[in-house]
């Protein structure tokens, strides 16, 4: 049995990764600020503490050591040093929740692998993650720090949608309205059900062929983003959505926020090759593909009326580039 310490646990990718854990047989606990965004297994050990204060970490940990720490709450250089500080010395294997993002966009070749170079100029997020991993393997290189690197891309569950505009959107869709695609809509994205990310996750755990190494973890379903946006509308009881396509470039000049997360990421089609992660965890495919995935999505909100929230600002913006497009074109 491996013991195991998450920071967060309560996400959309890491509450996946807890619950195989405890599906695995392993010794779970889960440190955080006390506020799940998902419910824990009863076998999993609460943890209150906020690992942006050192000093609560170490008064709830004592001098207590984990076979595992996986960490999905660190996005800066700062954070890797304090985690450093914390647990370095005291664990077997530190996992770091990196991303996909942060290979080269637009990418020279496809598929991605983890030999592909890591530069994104346009998202701060990303370039912030690849600082975080530059740590991490100088660690590595010069004391041997035990760590090993994941990069997950798109990981979805029943509660995040995948759109633009989110549970705004849908309703955008049930009411007829026209939705934002960004691009000609025919892109290619890797999306992986946050369970299948699990199943590989969890096989890197506690593997000493994984200490010093990067994985790629996604699935091998990529859709393009009409058949995404098809499938919603499909869950949601709407056969013929009113698409309006839009450039990329043009949905960040309205919306400065959404294009790095676009320009750095989603405008392009990005497939990757996971079979360094499927060496070492062969049980690890996709078994939830989007179709299913968008039917799941639909269950739980319409189970949930008081999660359909929808973001005035971003129905109003959707208007206006809605009518942008169509004057335009």
């Amino acid at each position: 049995m491996t013991s195991i310490l998450y920071i967060g646990g309560t996400g959309t990718i890491s509450a996946a990764c807890v619950r195989r854990s405890v599906a695995l047989g392993h010794e779970v606990a889960v440190l955080n600020r006390g506020s799940a965004r998902r419910p824990l297994p009863p076998q999993v050990e609460s943890i209150e503490a906020d690992v942006r204060d050192p000093s609560s970490v170490r008064t709830a940990l004592g001098d207590r050591r984990f076979d595992v720490v996986a960490e999905f709450l660190a996005f800066t250089p700062e954070h890797i040093a304090t985690d450093l500080e914390l647990f370095e010395g005291r664990t077997g294997q530190y996992v770091f929740i990196s991303s996909a993002s942060a290979y080269e966009k637009p990418p020279r070749r496809v598929p991605v692998t983890e030999s592909t170079p890591l530069r994104n100029p346009f998202w701060q997020y990303s370039r912030d993650k690849i600082a975080c991993e530059d740590v991490l393997v100088a660690a590595h290189r010069e004391r041997g720090l035990p760590v090993t690197i994941v990069r997950p891309s798109h990981t979805y569950d029943e509660r995040l949608l995948p759109t633009l505009g989110g549970w705004t959107d849908i309703a955008r869709i049930r009411a007829g309205r026209p939705v934002i695609v960004h691009g000609d809509g025919t892109s290619q994205w890797t999306i992986t059900h946050s369970d299948d990310f699990a199943v590989a996750f969890t096989g890197l755990l506690g593997n000493p062929a994984a200490i010093g190494e990067a994985f790629t973890i996604t699935g091998t379903h990529a859709p393009t983003w009409n058949q995404i946006y098809g499938w919603l509308a499909d869950a949601a009881g709407v056969d013929s959505p009113d698409l309006v396509h839009v450039a990329s470039d043009t949905i960040a000049a309205f919306a400065p926020d959404l294009g790095p997360t676009l320009i750095g990421d989603k405008a392009h089609s990005m497939l990757f090759d996971s079979s360094k992660v499927t060496q070492l965890v062969p049980e690890f495919r996709t078994t939830v593909t989007f179709d299913e995935g968008a039917r799941r999505i639909l269950a739980y909100y319409d189970a949930h009326p008081e999660e359909q929230r929808i973001d005035e600002g971003r129905d109003a913006l959707f208007d206006r580039i809605a009518a942008h497009a169509r004057s335009a074109g």
